[in-house]
């Protein structure tokens, strides 16, 4: 796409497409009402499809919309949004299924929906209708500013993690929240507190704070410092982003599921912001379609006993294949083995590791899946997971693998590896069952955990 694309539309709600090869697409657009932006795989009005309706009926809300099917996903009033005298700055953000709109000048959407199914985008589309034509320009995207207010702009977060990068002379505040609102249950962190001195970790807007660090002159007005916030079964660390280095890390014994985060500034303090939270570098989108991917236990084709096969794909118990993918992806029809203690849904994977094949979770909000292995947990960012498999667990214990129990990998010796879960700390994890072992190992909070008595998934 060029640094500047010119044209116009006509009130006619057809689409004119254009290829992009990033995870976002900034734009202004002069119209009475009804800028329309379709998100597509190919340059053609064609489902799977998103769409953005921004000042939509008669210019009062915006909508976003999956394959031209009502009820819209999301739906916000956004009275007056556009003006056909002047133009109106927005971006359009798309992150591991999470669509986002929002103003120019503003990181923080106003409008965002998170797709169960996401699928690979490669093309933008605009228009207009309902009475209106449109002017665009389609261009670059830039970094926002904070006034110095104690009031939180928020957004939906993506991942277990927030990378951001902040300059301002102090008081650089984060919030961890379950809804885009100022509510509790709240993590609040303070970067560069009392006129840059101190950092503090804090809950509910409450007083004493659960971490307290000197930090003097961690901030700075003239250069961009950089953070990595990352929350895991209520474990909150905050990192500089250079080294990684651990700054201030707490364990709330009461997590809650993060849904959003916000960010202000304020105490004197004017502040710009870089957020790396929707599009993180080197994410894959996912394929077309499922590749072709080689069963364990599968004979030859053609041999007695053979698995059956649709085109190259071989089909596993159950009707199941594993999938390639990457980055937190998740390929429509995963099977769901758990949940995290966030609430967040566990997927079946399996990943390579040190020459065996490991069954263990995929976390898609932590862009990864992990497995166990030698008393730790493995983070994996390219891994398989179980698509249109069984979803039968039985209870059993100890070395008992039951007849039909589904093959999920094997060990660097050659073992057979089965997939089970656990109820462990408030969450249903999944991992491999190693029969000579007699416990299900899964991977929790780093480790590397074994238990005699598990549910194994079967054929």
């Amino acid at each position: 796409m060029a640094n500047i694309l010119d044209f116009s539309t006509e009130d006619n709600l057809q689409y004119q497409f254009f290829p992009v090869s990033s995870g976002s697409v900034q734009f202004k657009i002069r119209a009475a009402n009804d800028a329309h932006i379709a998100l597509t795989m190919g340059p053609q009005e064609s489902d799977p499809m998103y769409e953005v309706f921004i000042g939509g009926w008669g210019n009062t809300k915006s909508v976003i919309r999956r394959n031209r099917t009502k009820p819209e996903k999301v739906e916000m009033e956004t009275p007056g949004i556009l003006n056909a005298g002047e133009f109106r700055g927005f971006w359009v953000r798309w992150d591991s299924g999470i669509v986002s709109a929002g103003r120019e000048g503003e990181s923080i959407p106003f409008i965002s929906w998170s797709d169960p199914e996401p699928f690979p985008i490669g093309f933008v589309g605009v228009c207009t209708g309902w009475g209106a034509s449109g002017t665009w320009k389609i261009e670059d995207g830039a970094e926002f500013n904070t006034p110095d207010k104690l009031e939180y702009k928020f957004g939906p977060v993506a991942a277990g993690s927030l990378e951001l990068e902040y300059r301002g002379p102090h008081n650089c505040h984060v919030s961890f929240t379950p809804a885009p609102a100022e509510i509790d249950p709240m993590y609040e962190v303070i970067l560069g507190g009392w006129e840059n001195t101190q950092s503090v970790i804090r809950h509910c807007r409450q007083k004493p704070d659960k971490v307290t660090l000197p930090t003097p002159g961690i901030m700075n007005a003239n250069e961009f410092r950089k953070f990595i916030f990352e929350w895991r079964c209520g474990r909150l660390t905050v990192r500089d982003g250079n080294t990684g280095a651990v700054l201030m890390e707490w364990v709330d014994p009461s997590p809650f599921p993060i849904t959003h985060f916000g960010v202000r500034t304020g105490y004197g303090a004017r502040g710009n912001w870089r957020i790396s939270h929707y599009y993180r570098d080197g994410a894959k989108p996912l394929p077309p379609s499922a590749p072709s991917v080689a069963a364990l236990y599968s004979s030859p084709p053609g041999y007695p006993g053979s698995a059956p096969v649709i085109g190259n794909a071989p089909i596993v118990g159950g009707n199941g294949v594993w999938v390639d993918v990457t980055s937190g992806q998740v390929p429509p029809g995963a099977v769901v083995g758990g949940q995290d203690c966030s609430g967040e849904p566990l997927y079946v994977a399996r990943a390579q590791h040190q020459g065996a094949m490991i069954p263990g979770k995929l976390v898609a909000s932590h862009g990864c899946a992990y497995i166990p292995w030698g008393g730790e947990e493995h983070g994996k960012s390219e891994y398989q997971v179980l698509v249109g498999g069984p979803n039968n667990w039985v209870p059993t214990n100890g070395s008992n693998i039951p007849p039909g129990a589904f093959p999920g990998g094997e060990s660097e010796d050659g073992e057979p590896l089965f997939i089970g879960r656990v109820n462990h700390e408030g969450s249903i994890t999944t991992g491999k069952v190693q029969q000579s072992h007699g416990v299900c190992y899964i991977s929790f909070a780093g480790q590397e955990l074994g238990f005699p008595d598990y549910e194994i998934l079967m054929s």
